[in-house]
């Protein structure tokens, strides 16, 4: 999150009101993320308080949102805890505001938990898995904006910022992962609608009985359709690491690993693609962080990510092999 557009209260109450969501308490910018500007939004409405989002879409168009927002309203429907987009008396979730696309969601409870245990691993992938079975029957179809495609566009564009060495290991990546994506296996992959950013900061848990709870998925505007497998290598790559050296955890992913097959085994060619989207996960946000640091935009709050960290992580699943819960994937 970040802001780049800046929504005085008169604009963003007359929008709330607009949606019957109560007067506006607060208007708070969000300093956390780099794709959108984010307000924390506080409403009180015949006595009862609500706490929202309120994002305007600085990359996204007016065409594009319908499937981030209806895919989270699916979600919802279905049991996954998402912030719940709010819609008009037309049902529209997408409005404007300062001339950008804007949406309002539910905010949801609790914090990031950013130092994850086994059992914060776990609890995400069950639910990750649980939300991969749950998109199966949604309609809206949308490639993943920051895929193959994308990584071919954009590693030209950052390689003039590398050195030699990290510029023959990005290129030798991208040509692995073409092959890849050529691949009998590749194509046998289940796919669906996917988070593809479901970070540390994108989960929520909150504390009931002393007890650590997960309570929702968000930032969705990344989702696409792709394949399940690709989902759970991000997530590995970055719940299941250790931040300072990149290293993966093995206790931690045999944790997530297990939670999300009680729910969904992996098939024969997940297994066997592991490695190989592991390393993809670590390329993609290797790419987007160089792009966002070297490349940035102008805003009012922003904090831009180490690249460094993700070029450490793909290093290390190049030298690693994956050993989880007795089984050892082979290359692809």
């Amino acid at each position: 999150m970040a802001v780049y557009t800046e929504v005085s209260e008169q604009e963003a109450g007359t929008l709330l009101l607009q949606l019957q969501l109560g007067q506006l308490m607060t208007l708070q910018g969000c300093s956390g993320g780099i794709e959108n500007t984010n307000y924390f939004v506080t409403t009180e409405l015949a006595g009862q308080r609500r706490e929202l989002v309120l994002t305007l879409f600085e990359r996204l168009s007016f065409e594009q949102l319908p499937f981030y927002l209806r895919l989270m309203k699916h979600l919802a429907l279905r049991g996954i805890p998402v912030p719940d987009p709010s819609a008009d008396r037309d049902g529209d979730l997408v409005f404007s505001l300062k001339g950008k696309p804007t949406a309002v969601v539910e905010r949801l409870r609790g914090s990031s938990e950013l130092q994850p245990r086994a059992v914060h691993c776990a609890a995400v992938g069950d639910m990750l898995a649980r939300m991969h079975l749950a998109g199966r029957d949604f309609e809206l179809r949308q490639p993943n904006l920051r895929g193959l495609d994308w990584w071919r566009d954009t590693v030209p564009v950052v390689l003039p910022y590398l050195n030699p060495a990290q510029a023959e290991l990005i290129q030798s990546e991208l040509a692995y992962q073409v092959h890849v994506a050529q691949g009998a296996y590749y194509a046998a992959l289940p796919r669906g609608p996917i988070h593809a950013d479901l970070f540390r900061d994108n989960v929520m848990f909150e504390q009931i009985d002393g007890h650590s709870r997960l309570s929702g998925f968000f930032d969705f505007y990344f989702a696409g359709v792709d394949s399940w497998l690709f989902d759970l290598a991000v997530c590995l790559n970055d719940w299941c690491v250790d931040l300072a050296t990149g290293r993966p955890d093995t206790a931690r992913a045999d944790s997530f690993v297990t939670a999300y097959e009680s729910v969904r085994p992996l098939t024969g060619a997940e297994r066997r693609l592991l490695p190989a989207m592991l390393r993809a996960g670590a390329l993609r946000f290797w790419l987007s962080r160089l792009w966002d640091f070297y490349l940035p935009r102008e805003a009012s709050v922003l904090k831009a990510h180490d690249p460094g960290h993700f070029e450490r992580i793909l290093r290390e699943r190049l030298t690693q092999p994956v050993v989880l819960n007795g089984w050892q994937s082979e290359t692809a």
